[in-house]
């Protein structure tokens, strides 16, 4: 899952290098992470010569997106399935229920795994590496 930097044709600058933002790049990489989507625009809009935060603000940016995505159709699918069972009869009910509690849990196990993905993304680029989140790194490498 983890690579190095090189891997992926994104060389680090020496932690002692100050970008446009003011920061080192393994700093500037990891803080990327830290608001998600705007933090990762603002600093994909202040570092313009930086490849290694620049990849990492884009991956930052993706990410957040496709957990939104993820987080609306989870809302919508739950909203959809509640309304046409609860209006229903008592075994239809029984079932909403259940699909309502795995839904839950599906909501759980999203929510624990994107914020443990976003402290390992964040530990990762501290240190100068790349981690590649599937679909996310594959924008962030168009987007770099």
């Amino acid at each position: 899952m983890a690579s190095s930097t090189q891997d992926v044709g994104i060389e680090r600058e020496s932690p002692a290098t100050e970008g446009s933002s003011g920061l080192d790049s393994t700093t500037a990489g990891a803080l990327s992470y830290l608001f998600g989507f705007v933090s990762g625009l603002l600093f994909y809009l202040i570092e313009r010569e930086d490849r290694f935060v620049r990849w990492h603000a884009a991956q930052s940016m993706a990410f957040t997106g496709l957990l939104a995505v993820a987080y609306i159709a989870l809302t919508f699918l739950g909203t959809v399935v509640s309304m046409a069972t609860f209006s229903g009869s008592s075994g239809m009910f029984l079932a909403g229920s259940l699909f309502g509690l795995i839904l839950g849990l599906v909501w759980l196990v999203v929510a624990v795994g994107s914020f443990a993905a976003w402290v390992y993304m964040m530990v990762k680029a501290y240190q100068g590496e790349t981690i590649r989140l599937p679909i996310a790194a594959k924008v962030a490498d168009r987007l770099a």
